[in-house]
């Protein structure tokens, strides 16, 4: 009987670890997860998420690794996040810029209204108001983020100088393809908007299919758009907020401790990108300037007439261009930071 009692005991056990070894070695299986970008190759950004997957290879033991697709070689960001979705699963990740994160969630487009902000400082803290609930809008739809993060703010480079909404509207403006609200949107207000995707601006600028591009100053300087749009507004439009996000297929095979290793690295990617845009942006308008840029600056009463005609703008695009709760959210929360900086 005690024979028979240890016997049951040494079954048991070599079953438990057997389940055990099933549990765990399937999970710590090596993982590669396969990124997309249209940051520019050797671009910060993209030397960022290189970084990054140096660190998650080294902290999980090669049991996660990260390639890196830069550059949009794989397609327009609509295209990748349909890529990323169950029934293709050709990537497991990506950096998304507001066209890529719109296909997946339009609450993002609430940071696209321009003249919405008046400083870097206000963006960051409707920002931090709104983070919980842009996260977890994203999340429902099955998709983990990894971080966000800012790709600089928005200035309006164009073949010639532009410098009143009237110049702004006589001009075809470049608007992202397949973004039929904000194109309808443009129409609705008097802009002659164009839309392309991203990969097909820079082409579109040399054969005069437009003939102005909101982008960031240091992605103009990586894409080279200034050669052939040479004149830069000197405002800022609005603030280009991006994430890297893992499908939540691929992030179940994680194990939480090599959870926890990419999620500590990816919130200091989160901290470099939202640190160093500002600077890069700078640093880029002084090396296109030397190449022939023109920045174009507007007195004060300009910019606030600006200002002025785009808050005149918002209601219409409350419900259509960003949902209803996250304007909402968002214009409450830049009210309750220029009150508690003194203003109205």
């Amino acid at each position: 009987m005690l024979k028979s009692f240890r016997l049951s005991i040494a079954v048991a056990a070599g079953a438990a670890l057997l389940a055990l070894w099933g549990a765990t070695g399937a999970a710590q299986s090596p993982l590669t997860i396969k990124l997309a970008t249209f940051a520019p190759a050797n671009s910060a950004w993209h030397k960022a998420l290189l970084d990054m997957g140096d660190v998650w290879s080294k902290g999980t033991g090669n049991r996660v690794t990260l390639r890196v697709y830069a550059g949009g070689t794989l397609g327009t960001e609509p295209s990748v996040v349909r890529m990323m979705s169950p029934a293709v699963g050709e990537l497991q990740a990506a950096l998304l810029l507001p066209p890529g994160l719109a296909r997946i969630d339009d609450a993002v487009d609430v940071f696209g209204l321009p003249f919405f902000f008046e400083s870097d400082e206000e963006m960051k803290a409707v920002f931090t108001t709104l983070r919980p609930m842009l996260t977890q809008r994203i999340e429902a739809k099955g998709y983990k983020v990894l971080h966000w993060g800012s790709a600089g703010w928005v200035n309006l480079f164009s073949k010639k100088e532009i410098r009143t909404l009237a110049d702004l509207k006589a001009v075809k403006l470049y608007t992202t393809d397949g973004d039929d609200k904000s194109v309808q949107w443009y129409k609705n207000n008097g802009f002659q908007p164009i839309p392309l995707s991203v990969n097909d601006m820079v082409g579109g600028l040399k054969r005069g299919m437009i003939d102005a591009a909101p982008s960031p100053a240091y992605a103009a300087s990586m894409l080279q758009i200034f050669r052939d749009a040479p004149f830069m507004l000197d405002v800022k439009l609005a603030p280009v907020i991006g994430a890297t996000v893992v499908t939540t297929a691929a992030w179940s095979k994680i194990t939480p401790a090599d959870q926890a290793v990419m999620t500590a690295e990816a919130a200091k990617i989160e901290q470099r990108f939202l640190s160093e845009a500002s600077a890069l942006d700078a640093t880029a308008v002084g090396t296109m300037s030397q190449r022939g840029l023109k920045v174009v600056t507007l007195p004060p009463a300009s910019i606030a007439e600006f200002r002025k005609t785009a808050e005149g703008m918002l209601p219409s695009m409350r419900g259509t261009l960003v949902p209803t709760d996250v304007f909402d959210a968002a214009m409450q929360a830049r009210a309750g930071y220029r009150k508690s900086r003194g203003g109205k």
